[in-house]
């Protein structure tokens, strides 16, 4: 795995470091641009309608939360609303947000642009506060405004407010920290001369930048497993997790179980001393690309069975950040540092200091004692200001060493990759970091936390979507097009002397013009374009993995001896941020640096078997328990399986996937909007899955057993007024990108593409159509025009041929 790697110079560390700086630097540009434009080009009606506020707000509390931060809270006054859930919004714990003055969609829309701009007291400027959107429920939003470094501290919101979603540069400034702090520790001569830090150049770093192999694994003997029922692909994993000395990397595709086997890894790694002494356990940094993902694994280790009777103390466990899901689950809340910080012994000294300052607070909001109570104005008001900034000074100093000891204490520390670097976590040293949905997260954000630790465990699947890219280099494509052109052919004629052993199929390259970020997602490296080539990025590094243990219950695998491989690529800078550290090391490392899970728990076997074919080199399996299921096994549809007829409880609720072709029939797509920001529906294709969707439903399915997935919001949006008032939010419908990591019973696709032009847009993405087709566990229904998703090149056109050989082909006539 190591000799065949070329060593990485420092001009190729500087090359890479200063790759990565460029395109965070225009991905910022780019969401600030985005954001800026929506916000002054967007009338106010329009802005909410896109999911970026929430209008006609008031507040109902601010108080004082974690590190002396006012927590706003708002919420829809029952005088001004007829309802008080929030409509559908984008607004998640940790977006940044604005609280300004309500604007009524009746002004020009110019009119906030305007209000933003001026500069007198009385300007909405004034009265807006921006802050981290703290918590979100149905009826009620939280932000945490931090005014402590402000010299401004006089927080006076007006009466009616609106939320607005900003670009976020937080992460952006933490991802670049992360940036300086790698080039400094692997370019001594990029530091200052008065630069004292210990810059630690680990072995870790060392592998992860190809300056080193990894290292061989450790032998641990056997191994105990806490959970009986992993399956032998599932153990190897943990073993080889285990086993690594410095990084190790779990490829899960949908369903196999990567969370679970997350867990276990976890628990093996916390039963075991760490590497400075058997007095220390091992601590364990656990980080995802999302809040949903921690919290996920947040519940599961909340909910293991507590240790036997003198077998061990319980998991010490504490998440940091903004959990999603602290409504779906209590035991989420108990374990947020802030709650824990509060129930601390060392708390009560900080209780006090934040009592007053509530009250100051709520005095200052004319919030006061007894009726009539009143704003103080003038001096009064400029004297309270600043005995709230004593208050709040001194309660983080002593709520400091509070957190301190309530993390000391925590054996796993849980928190989203970015939200790592906050101050909690600044002086905090663990023994392992663990990444769930690397492959979802930029590579950048995955530096934050790897400083923390000294072994690296990543988890995910490259055969997913990658993470959602702003910006696209379109000036390096056009200026390198033809040099590029160039050195494939010389290339191209050099291999084919030398050998013929690597086939290339031929695909059709799509030339046509695509919204950025959106409609191009194409694969992370140069030499790995969006040809719609046979082969698929990762194809050919698992098929060469010979580590997927068989079915026999043996926890080692002996890999079988290949030939000498070619040289692999070293340390390259990366073409977009699309190619994550993940991509990067299976490139670097080759197969031997993962592990496939490769039992998948979730699909009916002819389900499975198109992205097993074509994406996981045919070795995704389907478990007995999965395998035959269908919707007639649910109990739910025992009525309308005993009292129709075979053949119509076949047709609804006894076909795993059925294809409704459109073909032929007209059913031509919309573009709503304008330009890039324009987004497709096809009301035709609506109507055919609303019509599904009655049958399903007719034959005793509930709505939340069903989702609908389309690629384009525009048909969300057509789909979700045609159906949510007949069967309520327990429906769920939403495009690809929302659906990644979820799983219904059945699953309705509409693919929407039908032109004459015969374009299908970002149909193409490979990692796009798996995601979509893998959310379904008994029932996959597809809705598509066939003449025109065809004409997307060789791996469309592979998938139509399958699904004419394979699924129940109908005729969609309305």
């Amino acid at each position: 795995m190591a000799s065949n790697l070329p060593p990485t110079t420092e001009p190729a560390l500087k090359a890479f470091i200063s790759r990565h700086r460029t395109l965070l630097t225009r991905e910022r540009e780019a969401e600030i641009e985005r954001t800026s434009l929506l916000l002054i080009n967007c009338a106010p009606k329009l802005l909410e309608q896109k999911g970026l506020a929430l209008a006609g707000l008031g507040v109902v509390s601010a108080g004082i939360g974690l590190g002396g931060k006012t927590l706003v809270e708002l919420e829809r006054p029952a005088a001004y609303h007829s309802s008080q859930l929030f409509p559908s919004h984008t607004l998640r714990p940790g977006d940044l947000a604005r609280i300004e003055e309500n604007i009524s969609s009746g002004l020009p829309k110019k009119s906030a642009g305007k209000g933003k701009k001026a500069p007198d007291s009385d300007s909405k400027s004034s009265r807006a506060a921006e802050g981290v959107v703290y918590k979100v429920t149905d009826t009620r939003i939280v932000i945490a405004v931090d005014q402590s470094d402000s010299s401004d501290v006089d927080l006076d919101l007006p009466e009616r407010c609106r939320v607005v979603k900003l670009a976020n540069s937080v992460t952006y400034d933490r991802m670049d920290k992360a940036l300086g702090r790698l080039e400094k520790t692997v370019i001594p001569s990029s530091r200052q001369p008065d630069d004292k830090t210990n810059y630690d150049l680990t072995s870790l770093i060392r592998v992860l930048l190809g300056m080193s192999p990894p290292s061989k694994p450790s032998d641990i003997g056997e191994i105990t497993f806490f959970d009986d029922s992993l399956n032998p692909s599932q153990k190897q994993a943990v073993r080889f997790a285990l086993e690594a000395q410095e990084v190790a990397c779990i490829h899960g595709p949908p369903g196999t179980g990567k969370t679970h086997t997350l867990i276990e890894i976890i628990r093996q790694l916390t039963s075991t001393p760490s590497a400075a002494g058997a007095q220390n356990p091992t601590r364990v940094l656990v980080c995802g690309a999302s809040n949903l993902s921690v919290d996920n694994i947040l519940e599961r280790l909340l909910a293991l069975p507590p240790p036997e009777k003198g077998k061990g103390t319980p998991l010490k466990v504490t998440r940091i950040g903004h959990p999603a899901r602290v409504m779906a689950h209590e035991g989420v809340l108990e374990a947020t540092l802030e709650v824990k910080a509060g129930r601390s012994d060392q708390a009560a000294l900080a209780k006090d200091v934040k009592a007053d300052l509530d009250a100051a607070l709520d005095t200052l909001a004319g919030k006061g004692k007894g009726k009539g109570a009143k704003k103080p104005r003038g001096s009064e008001r400029k004297k309270m200001w600043e005995d709230v900034r004593a208050l709040r000074k001194e309660y983080r100093q002593r709520e400091g060493g509070v957190v301190k000891a309530v993390l000391g204490e925590s054996q796993i520390v849980l928190a989203t990759c970015h939200s790592s670097g906050g101050r909690q976590l600044r002086d905090h040293v663990f023994d392992v970091v663990i990444i769930d949905e690397a492959t979802q997260a930029l590579e950048a954000v995955c530096w934050v936390p790897i400083f923390k630790a000294k072994k690296l465990i990543l988890a995910g699947d490259p055969m997913q979507l990658p993470p959602t890219i702003l910006s696209l280099d379109k000036h390096d494509k056009k200026a390198k097009s033809p040099e590029k052109a160039s050195k494939t052919a010389l290339v191209g004629k050099k291999e084919s002397n030398k050998q013929a052993s690597t086939p290339k199929s031929r695909g059709g390259d799509s030339t046509q013009s695509v919204p950025v970020g959106k409609e191009e997602a194409g694969p992370s490296s140069a030499s790995e374009s969006d040809s719609e080539s046979e082969s698929v990025r990762g194809d050919t590094v698992i098929a060469d993995d010979n580590t997927i243990p068989s079915a026999s219950p043996a926890e080692k695998t002996v890999e079988t001896p290949k030939k000498k491989p070619a040289q692999r690529p070293g340390l390259r800078p990366p073409r977009t941020l699309e190619t994550t550290l993940f991509d990067r090391l299976e490139r670097m490392y080759g197969p031997g640096i993962k592990r496939l899970l490769n039992v998948q728990y979730r699909m009916h076997a002819q389900i499975c078997q198109f992205p097993s074919k074509t994406l996981y080199a045919s070795k995704l399996k389907s478990h007995d328990s999965v395998s035959a299921h269908l919707l007639r096994d649910l109990p739910n549809a025992d009525a309308f399986a005993t009292t129709k007829d075979e053949e119509t409880v076949k047709e609804v609720l006894g076909t795993p996937v059925v294809f409704f072709d459109t073909a032929g029939c007209e059913y031509y797509e919309r573009l709503e909007g304008d330009g890039d920001e324009g987004s497709r529906c096809n009301e035709n294709e609506a109507t055919v899955v609303k019509g599904w969707t009655e049958k399903l439903v007719d034959a005793g399915l509930l709505p939340s057993q069903i989702a609908i997935i389309t690629p384009y919001q525009a048909q969300v949006t057509l789909l979700t007024s045609l159906l949510r008032p007949v069967y309520g939010s327990e429906l769920e419908i939403g495009t690809v990108d929302g659906m990644q990591g979820r799983e219904k019973d059945a699953v309705i696709i509409s693919l929407v593409r039908s032109n004459d032009k015969r374009e299908v847009g970002f149909l193409k993405e490979k990692r796009r159509l798996n995601v979509a087709m893998t959310r379904a566990k008994r029932h996959l229904c597809i809705i598509g025009d066939s003449s025109t998703v065809q004409h997307g090149g060789a791996y469309l056109k592979k998938w139509l041929a399958w699904l004419e050989a394979n699924a129940d082909v109908r005729f969609a006539d309305i």
